[in-house]
């Protein structure tokens, strides 16, 4: 007499519910690894509202008075004048010595990595110090002014800090690995056959690198104008040491204002101001972009 088949035990269907279980424990552990930056985000628009609060609040209420204090004396237009001026000269000065530089490193892929250190290890040293290094070389008694003398070639030394300048000098060292690694990141995603297309059909390497090269490569040169150009108007650090007390910008009148007048509500006002000279730069930035790239290339 055959035995009964044996019935299908219940357990078989655990797999399936174990998936389930797991399918709604993901959402929740993925909640909670965004926790720590929707906290960031929370700190971030919390500082932003008191910002603003402290801007428009006076002690009668809603007001405009710490606008008016900024934009009614002569000598804050020309430190939003030499703010944009300074910011759009480092840009440019950046991305221009910093096109090379990208090029070389993407033409030489077995020297790439050391190469790509040599122009990283600034970031590991102070900024401070860093802007402490061009006061050594650049002063009036600096190592260029010194070489320049024993050579003959001056006879006093040439005013090349506490102005516009030196402030334009060490902005632009500072800055200038943003711009190399933008653009670096997108000559990288450069299909070589283009170049060898180009070539087979007679054009040579500079034609290539002019209707080809430049063309694919200009949304990181864009890219790097960016981080550059709003990096440079909030600066503060640089303009301090190598511009002096009289050459200021944007930032450092925000560092005066809290630190040395203690007003809140005048420097969130210079903050917003920043903020909107910022915002119409990087519209005009992405203008010529637009202007300059093909759509298929943005």
């Amino acid at each position: 007499m055959r035995k009964p088949a044996p019935r299908p035990s219940s357990r078989r269907a655990s797999p399936p519910a174990a998936k389930m279980r797991g399918a709604t424990s993901a959402p929740q552990s993925l909640g909670w690894l965004l926790l720590p930056a929707l906290l960031v985000l929370a700190l971030f628009l919390g500082s932003v509202a008191l910002l603003f609060f402290h801007a428009f609040w006076g002690k009668d209420g809603f007001s405009l008075i710490y606008f008016r204090q900024i934009l009614d004396r002569a000598d804050y237009h020309e430190v939003f004048l030499r703010t944009v001026s300074i910011a759009a000269i480092v840009s440019i000065a950046a991305a221009v010595l910093a096109y090379p530089i990208a090029w070389l490193l993407w033409r030489l892929p077995r020297w790439r990595n050391l190469l790509l250190v040599i122009v990283l290890v600034p970031w590991l040293v102070s900024l401070v110090v860093r802007t402490y290094g061009w006061l050594v070389i650049l002063g009036p008694k600096g190592f260029l002014n010194e070489t320049l003398k024993w050579a003959g070639v001056i006879q006093s030394p040439l005013p090349l800090i506490f102005n516009d300048l030196g402030v334009v000098i060490g902005l632009t060292h500072v800055l200038m690995p943003f711009a190399v690694i933008s653009t670096l990141s997108v000559l990288l995603q450069i299909d070589n056959r283009l170049e060898e297309a180009s070539e087979s059909l007679g054009a040579g390497g500079f034609e290539t690198w002019r209707r080809v090269v430049l063309p694919l490569s200009l949304p990181g040169v864009f890219t790097g104008l960016s981080i550059t150009f709003l990096t440079s108007m909030g600066a503060i650090v640089t303009p301090i040491l190598l511009g002096g007390i009289r050459q200021k910008m944007a930032g450092t009148q925000i560092y005066q204002e809290v630190v040395y007048n203690f007003n809140m509500s005048k420097a969130s006002a210079w903050a917003i101001c920043l903020l909107l000279l910022s915002a119409l730069g990087l519209a005009l930035l992405r203008a010529a972009e637009a202007a300059l790239v093909p759509k298929a290339d943005r």
